[in-house]
C-alpha cells in the first residue's frame, strides 16, 4: 500500500479553498493508497515516511518562497517529491519566462525590475505589473500610461518587501478569448479550462481579486496544444514532470502564447472535469510506486 502525502496549506479556522483536495484524497484511498492531506509547513510530519509527497494546494508559498523552496529541497532528499525540487526552484520565480523565450517558445513579453533598477514603464500602451513570485493575482495590477505614478508606488511597495517586479503589456485579446489552462498529468494531456480576464481597470494591486472568473470547460485547439507541449519540452527535468498546467492567452496576432507555467501547485479544476479524476489517480499511484 503506497503512502502518499498531499502537501497543502493550513487554512486556519476556515475551510480549505481547494475543492479538489478531499476528492483526490478519497479517490486515492479507494484505489488502495494510504493518502493524507498535510500542510507543507507542518513541523511534525515525517515526510520521509511517505513513498510520494505530491505538492497540491500550497497556496501560501509565494509569501514565503525561500522557505518553501528550502522545504522542497529537504523533502526531495528524504523521499520522492512531485514535482522534483529542481522544477520547483525554477518555477517559483517567473523569470523562467525568459528561459522559455530563449528556447523560442511564444510567451507574453516580459521585463523585470528589481530594487534599484531604473523605473522604465510603458508610455504608449496598457501594461501589467506583478511580482516574479506570486499567486492568485497577488500584487498584480493593470495600468494605463497616465497612471504612471500609481504604478511607481506599487513598485516601491514591492521592492520594499523584497520582491522583483515584472512588467508585461496588457494583451487585450484576453478580454475577448480569456485565458486557457491546459492540464497535463503523467505526461499526457488531460483537459482544458477557460476563465475570463482577472485584472479589471482601476483595481488596486493590493485588492482581493477573483482568481478564476467565469471558469468553464474548454476544448483545447491544435495550436494551443502545440504551444503547451513546446513550453513543457523546455522545462528543466521535463521527463520527470508528474503534472503541469500551461496557461495561455492570445497575443496581438491572435495566436496562443504562454502566460504562465504552473508546475508547483496548480488548481486542477477537477470539479469541472470529474472524468479526469481516474487519469490523475492512476498517474499519482504510478509515481508513488516507482
Amino acid at each position: 500500500m503506497p503512502r502518499i502525502a498531499l502537501a497543502t496549506y493550513d487554512p486556519g479556522s476556515g475551510p480549505s479553498k481547494d475543492r479538489d483536495l478531499p476528492v483526490l484524497v478519497e479517490a486515492l484511498r479507494a484505489a488502495g493508497a494510504e493518502a493524507d492531506a498535510v500542510p507543507w509547513d507542518d513541523e511534525g510530519t515525517d515526510w520521509g515516511g511517505h513513498d510520494l509527497v505530491l505538492i497540491r494546494s500550497t497556496w501560501d508559498y509565494s509569501w514565503r518562497a525561500a522557505e518553501f523552496v528550502a522545504w522542497a529541497e529537504r523533502v526531495g532528499k528524504a523521499t520522492r517529491l512531485a514535482n522534483p525540487v529542481r522544477v520547483v526552484r525554477w518555477n517559483t520565480d517567473k523569470r523562467y519566462l525568459g528561459d522559455l523565450a530563449a528556447a523560442g517558445v511564444p510567451v507574453v513579453p516580459t521585463r523585470y525590475l528589481a530594487a534599484g533598477d531604473p523605473v522604465d514603464l510603458p508610455d504608449d500602451h496598457e501594461y501589467v505589473v506583478k511580482p516574479t513570485s506570486g499567486a492568485g493575482a497577488r500584487f498584480a495590477a493593470r495600468y494605463t500610461p497616465d497612471e504612471h505614478e500609481t504604478a511607481v508606488r506599487q513598485l516601491e511597495r514591492m521592492h520594499a518587501e523584497g520582491l522583483t517586479a515584472m512588467v508585461q503589456p496588457y494583451l487585450t485579446n484576453v478580454d475577448v478569448s480569456g485565458e486557457r489552462a491546459l492540464l497535463f498529468f503523467g505526461g499526457r494531456y488531460v483537459h482544458a479550462s477557460r476563465k475570463g480576464a482577472v485584472l479589471s481597470p482601476g483595481t488596486a494591486y493590493d485588492d482581493d481579486k477573483v482568481s478564476h472568473p467565469d471558469l468553464e470547460p474548454w476544448t483545447a485547439t491544435d495550436a494551443e496544444l502545440a504551444v503547451a507541449e513546446w513550453a513543457l519540452a523546455a522545462v528543466p527535468d521535463a521527463p520527470e514532470l508528474l503534472y503541469a498546467r500551461v496557461d495561455l492567452v492570445d497575443g496581438p496576432d491572435g495566436q496562443p502564447c504562454v502566460m504562465e507555467l504552473e508546475l508547483v501547485e496548480p488548481n486542477l479544476f477537477l470539479d469541472l472535469h470529474p472524468g479526469s479524476l481516474a487519469v490523475v489517480v492512476d498517474a499519482v499511484l504510478a509515481a508513488a510506486s516507482r
